[in-house]
């Protein structure tokens, strides 16, 4: 039996998962990512777990024929380098497949995408986007991005960094801009993300605006995306206001996107699904308020949930 390996890198927690022939999760594990390590030192221990995970094929009577790996941040497909990872950014540049490959003996094909690529091809192939010749793959969670199925097949522009739309640029007034770590200020991510939005209200708390964040949280820095929804429900202006902000410019990013591709199947993925209908209700209600060509658009929600990543990484492979 040939098993094939994803990995799911993240900008905290990265995902390990063993798949058979036929793309089903044999074993999995999850493992938090370090964001102070080298690039040899963090893919180092990526080896190890390789190496762990090889030994487990050979325990279920399989051999592993290849490693998937999915990135957050801009990948050369074709050499397996990554450019910049704004969330684990002292792995810029590095060679991934060439050293895992020296680590490991060039036993197996070891292939690094985007991990935004990996969630739209198993979402195409497995989940809420099959059947659709154009695919709109969308997780939002710390950050916001796309993956894109256009005429059934994968698009990844001319050096494999194609959909970072969540780094294109709005127009807002300079009390909305904060830095992001793309390097730019003004973008969409540092505007909507899960992380971004978790800036703007610790800004707008310091500036005097009340809130009950700080006492749900346990302290102004340890607020995070899920205080806001929580407080949000039980009506606190601050949160209503940052949940408001969300769904604002994360319709503007969506319609920018939906009017340059003529998408009509957008599949959301990520940790921010859990807000639910006071983020992304609002999000299609702004959206349609823009949308007057008539053609219909479907929003759906990811199928695969946490493991779309793992899936699509080892997809690679096929």
């Amino acid at each position: 039996m040939k098993c094939y390996m994803g990995i799911d890198i993240g900008g905290t927690k990265s995902a390990y998962g063993l798949f058979d022939e036929k793309m089903r999760l044999l074993d999995k594990e999850t493992l938090p990512s370090d964001e102070a390590l080298s690039g040899e030192a963090f893919f180092g221990s990526v080896a190890e777990q390789i190496g762990k995970f090889a030994d487990r094929a050979e325990a279920l009577g399989g051999t592993l024929a290849g490693v998937g790996i999915g990135v957050p941040g801009f990948v050369d497909f074709d050499r397996g380098v990554v450019g910049r990872i704004p969330s684990l950014p002292k792995l810029d540049g590095f060679a991934v497949a060439d050293f895992l490959r020296g680590r490991l003996g060039g036993k197996f094909p070891i292939l690094v995408d985007n991990d935004g690529h990996c969630g739209a091809l198993a979402e195409y192939r497995q989940g809420a986007g099959r059947g659709r010749r154009n695919m709109l793959y969308c997780p939002v969670s710390t950050g916001i991005s796309t993956g894109m199925i256009l005429d059934g097949k994968l698009f990844r522009g001319s050096n494999g960094a194609s959909g970072e739309s969540g780094h294109m640029l709005a127009a807002v007034s300079g009390e909305e801009r904060i830095p992001c770590m793309c390097g730019n200020s003004g973008c969409f991510n540092s505007l909507c993300s899960g992380k971004a939005i978790v800036s703007h209200v610790r800004r707008w708390l310091a500036a005097g605006e009340e809130s009950i964040l700080p006492k749900l949280a346990g302290g102004e820095e340890k607020i995070t995306a899920r205080h806001i929804s929580e407080a949000c429900e039980k009506g606190d202006a601050l949160a209503v206001r940052a949940v408001g902000q969300m769904a604002h410019y994360m319709a503007m990013w969506i319609f920018n996107v939906y009017m340059l591709l003529n998408v009509d199947c957008i599949v959301f993925s990520g940790g921010l699904l859990a807000m639910g209908e006071k983020l992304f209700g609002k999000m299609r209600e702004e959206f349609e308020s823009y949308h007057t060509n008539g053609f219909p658009v479907e929003f759906k929600f990811t199928e695969l949930g946490e493991d779309s990543g793992l899936i699509g990484a080892a997809s690679l492979l096929l």
